[in-house]
C-alpha cells in the first residue's frame, strides 16, 4: 500500500462521501467534524433522503452535493439556492463528481449493487477508495482488483472486520495461513430452526451490538452480511476460500484476526464503533487521537467464540458456495439477496424463505465463468427478475 501524498502537506484532505445520509456516511461526518483541521467534506451524496442531505450541506458546506433520485433535484436545488454549493442529480452525476481533481478520497458508503459503477469511476480517476460498500467486491472483485492495479488506486477497507485484518497485516511480510472473520451472530444466534421460521422484521432489526441501516442489519441477522465479507476478504487480501474462517463472537470486541505461517495469531480489538475504522481509513498510515469510547477489558470480562451453524443460517453456506463457483455467481447471490432482503422488510417473505429464493436463483440464472462489466449488469438484472418470481410464489 502506497503512503498517500497528502500526509506530507498542510492541506486538508478532501473527502467525497457516497451515501452521506446512511449509517456509515453520518459517522464519517462525525469523524470529519472532530478533525476539521485535517478533513473537509468536499462532496456529499444521497439516494433519496433529501432533507437530511440538505441539513448536512448547510452544516458542512461541501463543494457539491448529488441526489441520485432525479425527482428530488428541484427540492435540493431550491433549498440550497442561497449557498455557493453545486447541486447535481442522477447516477451519471455520481460517477462524474468522484473524478473531480481536488477529491483525495472517495468513501463508498452506498448500499448494494448501486455502488459498483461510481466506485469504478473513482478508481479510474486514481482516487484512494475507503471501501464501505462490500457489494462492489462481492459482485466484481476480480474486475475491481485489476482496475485498482491498472489505475494505481489505493483501496482501504472500512468494514470493521476487514479494517481489523488490514491493521493486523500492517508491517507483516510473512505468509498468511488463515484469516479469522468474527461475527456477532446477530439477534437470532440462539434461535432454533423452528423459531427462525416465525421471526419478524422488528426482531431482525434489533442488532445486539451495532447500529446500522435496515438492509445491512437484516443481512447481519441472516448471516449473509458475513458471507459477503468472506467474498470481500478473498479479493482484498488475496487468500483462498479455505483460508477464511468465520467465528461467532457475540461480544463484538475482537473485530477479526490473522493467523500466520508460524501459527501466531494477531487480532484487533476495540469497542463496536464504526468511527474507528472510518477514521483509520482516512488517516492511514497514521493513527489520530480521538474522543471515542475506550475498550475496558475488565468491564467486558469474558470473550467467547463459537462455530457458525450453516444449517440454521444457510446464507453463509451459499456465499461460500458462490465464492468456490466463481464467475458471476457472487453477483447472482448479491442480486437475489437484495430482492429477498427488501421482500422480508416488506413482509412479503419469511426469514427462512430468503435462503430458499437465493438458492433457487443461483440454479436458474445464467452462469458466466469469465464475466465482463456488461455481464455483471445483465446478470444483476436477470437474477433480480428470477428472484422476484420466486418471492411471488412464496
Amino acid at each position: 500500500m502506497r503512503i498517500i501524498p497528502w500526509m506530507n502537506t498542510n492541506e486538508k484532505k478532501k473527502i467525497a462521501i457516497l451515501g452521506s445520509t446512511g449509517s456509515i456516511g453520518t459517522q464519517a461526518l462525525q469523524v470529519i467534524e472532530e478533525h476539521a483541521d485535517l478533513y473537509e467534506a468536499y462532496v456529499l451524496t444521497a439516494n433519496n433522503r433529501v432533507e437530511l442531505l440538505i441539513e448536512q450541506a448547510r452544516r458542512f458546506m461541501p463543494e457539491a452535493v448529488v441526489i441520485a433520485n432525479e425527482d428530488k433535484y428541484e427540492v435540493l436545488r431550491d433549498a440550497l439556492a442561497d449557498l455557493p454549493i453545486k447541486v447535481y442529480a442522477g447516477a451519471e452525476a455520481l460517477c462524474q463528481i468522484v473524478q473531480e481533481r481536488p477529491v483525495d478520497v472517495v468513501l463508498t458508503a452506498m448500499v448494494g449493487f448501486a455502488g459498483l459503477r461510481p466506485t469504478i469511476s473513482a478508481i479510474k480517476a486514481g482516487k484512494a477508495i475507503a471501501l464501505a460498500n462490500k457489494e462492489t467486491l462481492v459482485v466484481a472483485g476480480e474486475l475491481i482488483n485489476r482496475l485498482a492495479n491498472d489505475y494505481h488506486a489505493d483501496i482501504i477497507p472500512v468494514d470493521s472486520e476487514h479494517s481489523a485484518i488490514f491493521q493486523c497485516l500492517a508491517g507483516e511480510v510473512s505468509p498468511v495461513e488463515k484469516i479469522i472473520l468474527t461475527a456477532s451472530g446477530g439477534p437470532f444466534r440462539t434461535f432454533s430452526h423452528e423459531q427462525l421460521a416465525s421471526v419478524t422484521k422488528a426482531q431482525a432489526l434489533k442488532h445486539p451490538n451495532w447500529s446500522m441501516g435496515a438492509k445491512i442489519t437484516i443481512d447481519s441477522a441472516s448471516m449473509m452480511n458475513k458471507g459477503f465479507e468472506v467474498i470481500e476478504a478473498k479479493w482484498l487480501f488475496g487468500v483462498e476460500p479455505g483460508q477464511i474462517q468465520v467465528v461467532v463472537h457475540p461480544q463484538s470486541i475482537v473485530h477479526s484476526a490473522v493467523q500466520f505461517a508460524d501459527g501466531a495469531v494477531k487480532a484487533q480489538l476495540g469497542m463496536p464503533d464504526m468511527r474507528v475504522p472510518i477514521q483509520y481509513a482516512f488517516s492511514y498510515p497514521l493513527r489520530l487521537q480521538s474522543s471515542f469510547e475506550r475498550l475496558d477489558l475488565f468491564r467486558v470480562g469474558t470473550l467467547t467464540f463459537e462455530e457458525p451453524d450453516t444449517r440454521r443460517f444457510r446464507n453463509l453456506a451459499l456465499a461460500y458456495e458462490a465464492l468456490h463457483e466463481g464467475g458471476n455467481m457472487p453477483c447472482i447471490v448479491n442480486a437475489a439477496n437484495e430482492i429477498v432482503n427488501r421482500a422480508f422488510l416488506e413482509d412479503r417473505i419469511g426469514f427462512l424463505q430468503m435462503s430458499d429464493v437465493i438458492a433457487n436463483t443461483m440454479r436458474k440464472t445464467s452462469f458466466v465463468k469469465k464475466p465482463t462489466y456488461e455481464d455483471y449488469l445483465q446478470t444483476d438484472a436477470e437474477a433480480r427478475r428470477i428472484a422476484e418470481e420466486y418471492v411471488g410464489a412464496c
